[in-house]
């Protein structure tokens, strides 16, 4: 048979066999779909739905949904306020990061050049070397040479190809057998265990990078200096000239000197009065910085108290939601000075224009235990530092700020005087003091309170004292003229004089208050536990006589929104609420121990605070609860110590409560404790002030 015949038949052969090969891979694949579909053509695997899918209609499955993202972040801090050391203030922060990441995803594709990626390089690499190689060359050359000697020949008989190809399958049946003999005799080598590969899912090369600010770009451009070109002769009558100039401007300035009164303080002699003119401190060197130094103290405490600056703005309790009939009060600054510690707090006062500003006084209710005084007058802007400081000989009892002038301070002392403080001056002693020939006190001075200006617009105040003495005293020409105004009596005590005589006890004033619209009414609070009612226009008798309490009134005060009505504490632990035209309390609270000092708010008029010397801080709304107060909080927690004063802030839902170490404790109401009163119109205004809340 000639080759290329053989080669043709060998060739249909080959196809033969590949369309076999191709209907069988055909109809494998055709039972596969069959198993998969069933032989009904349908879906075997039954689709599986959530119980809680939700099924839409054709309509809604076609309906487009459009959403639109921008590149701002809503959730970003708006309104970052920094100080700008360029511009000397405060300025908005524009230019935040809108940066917001909504998807991550770690890959698991591993760097080649990493430690991991050469090791499994060359892990690869061995299992490469380690596995058997095929070589079928041998096959490959033969069938080149025989194609070669196809091509030679032009035509072979075939029976010699027949024979050609029975040679060839018996070799190949030899060599096979000899392979499965030589696998016999031979061994087969040991597998080795195979190696297990990392996790590449849960590689992560982790790294960490901090947010690099951009650097801003600043450019300086300046001008040169100025150049001049100066040239001068200077000889000896020139230098004589300068001097003698200089030696005439000197003389001038002393002439000028001698011109001006030397004498400090001028008298004058009008009327038996003398008229002091106090010439003005000369401007110190450290008082161009004070400034400026007041300043930077004011913003480093910020910094310190920064949180309790953001409670104060921002805190409010929100356990008040849940209880309607409760409060809480949250501690904030605490003002303390070391010269004031052996000290008690006597008296504190809000300023009426500038509401971070009170002053206290300091001094010692003990009569065993009286020594120096202290004026402090602090401001929340700095806790740690009074603004203004004053020493006294005697201890301080009382003072009150002025209501319009709120540069003048009014203060009572132990030993009877009362005195002027000006916060303008810059000096450590008071402007205006009384003294023994001016008609001073002759025993403590419990309490003073200014008064409107008289009809010649001169200032006034007034003040009581143990002595039973109501005096008003006048700033007439730059000194203080007194005149009594009323002398408490002891109603029924006398005692046995010289000579049988009969002489009458005074009574002993301890508080008083002006009414709020009835400038002449006021009331007096005394030692023996009653409250008169005075008037300016009568000065020896009284209009009215409460029998309030059986010890010392320690506090009297008129309601600030309401004209009839004002409260009384005692030491006899009791808080009561008059009506000055009924005899009798309208309510009476017993704290258990003895009340130091109570307040109205100035926000509501059923509203009130009460210290007492346990260390507590009483808080009552009549508006919400008439018989318990809506919080009862411990401020004093140290042993030996007592709370004697309170004060409400004019503005801010604090309170302030002093004790008798001198610390000045600084508080902020709950909402709970400080809610408005309904507005009623006053066409519907009748009903009691207890319901109006």
């Amino acid at each position: 048979m000639p080759p290329k015949a053989a080669d043709k038949r060998r060739q249909g052969q080959g196809a033969s066999s590949g369309g076999k090969a191709g209907k069988a891979g055909k109809a494998k694949k055709r039972d596969e779909e069959t198993s998969e579909t069933g032989e009904d053509g349908l879906t075997a695997r039954a689709v599986v739905r959530s119980p809680d899918q939700l099924r839409l209609t054709e309509a809604e499955l076609k309906a487009e949904i459009t959403r639109t993202l921008t590149a701002d972040n809503p959730h970003i801090p708006r309104d970052i306020v920094r100080f700008s050391f360029i511009e000397r203030a405060y300025k908005l922060v524009d230019d935040m990061d809108q940066t917001t990441i909504h998807f991550t995803l770690n890959g698991y594709l591993i760097h080649k050049d990493s430690d991991e990626g050469r090791r499994q390089s060359i892990r690869s690499s061995t299992e490469a070397e380690q596995a058997p190689v095929e070589e079928k060359e041998a096959p490959v050359e033969a069938s080149a040479e025989a194609t070669e000697e196809a091509e030679t020949k032009d035509e072979e008989p075939t029976e010699e190809a027949e024979a050609a190809e029975e040679e060839e399958r018996e070799q190949a049946a030899e060599a096979a057998e000899e392979a499965k003999a030589a696998e016999a005799e031979e061994p087969p080598l040991p597998k080795q265990p195979e190696k297990k590969l990392a996790n590449q899912f849960n590689f992560i090369e982790r790294g960490s990078a901090t947010y690099q600010y951009p650097l801003r770009e600043k450019g300086l451009q300046t001008d040169p200096a100025p150049i001049e070109n100066f040239s001068d002769n200077v000889n000896q009558w020139c230098i004589y000239d300068a001097y003698m100039e200089e030696l005439e401007r000197i003389e001038k300035a002393k002439e000028k000197e001698k011109a001006k009164p030397v004498v400090v303080k001028k008298e004058e002699t009008h009327s038996g009065r003398k008229l002091s003119y106090v010439e003005p401190p000369h401007s110190d060197s450290l008082s161009k910085v004070a400034k400026a130094a007041k300043i930077a103290e004011r913003m480093v405490n910020l910094n310190t108290f920064d949180d309790i600056a953001q409670d104060f703005k921002y805190f409010e309790d929100a356990s008040d939601e849940f209880r309607g009939q409760e409060g809480t009060l949250l501690p904030l600054w605490k003002f303390q000075s070391e010269k004031t510690k052996k000290l008690a707090v006597t008296a504190i006062s809000w300023n009426p224009k500038y509401n971070d500003l009170f002053a206290v006084g300091y001094g010692s209710y003990d009569f065993m235990k009286q020594g120096h005084g202290m004026l402090l007058v602090y401001t929340l802007k700095n806790p740690s530092f009074p603004e203004y400081s004053f020493s006294s000989e005697s201890g301080i009892m009382c003072l009150d700020f002025h209501s319009e002038h709120s540069h003048l301070l009014a203060v009572g002392f132990y030993d009877g005087n009362v005195a002027i403080y000006n916060l303008k001056k810059a000096s450590s002693q008071p402007s205006y003091k009384s003294s023994a020939k001016s008609g001073k006190h002759t025993e403590p001075v419990w309490q003073v309170k200014w008064q409107k200006d008289d009809m010649d617009n001169n200032c006034n105040f007034f003040s009581v004292s143990s002595d039973g003495r109501i005096v008003s005293w006048t700033l007439v020409k730059n000194e203080l003229v007194h005149m009594d105004v009323i002398k408490l009596s002891a109603d029924g005590t006398t005692m046995q004089g010289p000579e049988g005589l009969q002489l009458q006890m005074l009574g002993s004033g301890t508080s008083f208050d002006f009414h709020k619209k009835i400038d002449y009414l006021f009331l007096v609070g005394t030692e023996e536990g009653k409250i008169y009612k005075c008037s300016k226009s009568y000065s020896n008798q009284f209009l009215d006589v409460f029998e309030a309490h059986h010890m010392a009134v320690d506090s009297v005060s008129w309601n600030p929104f309401h004209l009839k009505v004002f409260i009384s504490c005692s030491s006899d632990w009791t808080v009561k609420i008059w009506d000055h035209t009924i005899k009798t309390p309208m309510f009476v609270y017993d704290l258990s121990t003895a009340v130091g000092d109570v307040a109205w708010s100035p926000y509501s008029s059923t509203v009130f605070a009460a210290v007492t010397i346990d260390g507590q801080a009483h808080v009552f709304d009549l508006n919400i609860n008439k018989v318990e107060p809506l919080c009862t909080q411990l401020v004093v927690t140290r042993k030996k110590n007592k709370t004697t004063h309170i004060q409400f802030n004019p503005v801010h839902p604090i309170i302030v409560v002093g004790d008798e170490r001198g610390l000045i404790t600084c508080l902020k109401l709950s909402p709970n404790l400080r809610k408005m009163p309904r507005v009623i119109p006053p066409e519907a205004d009748q009903t009691p002030w207890v319901k109006r809340g």
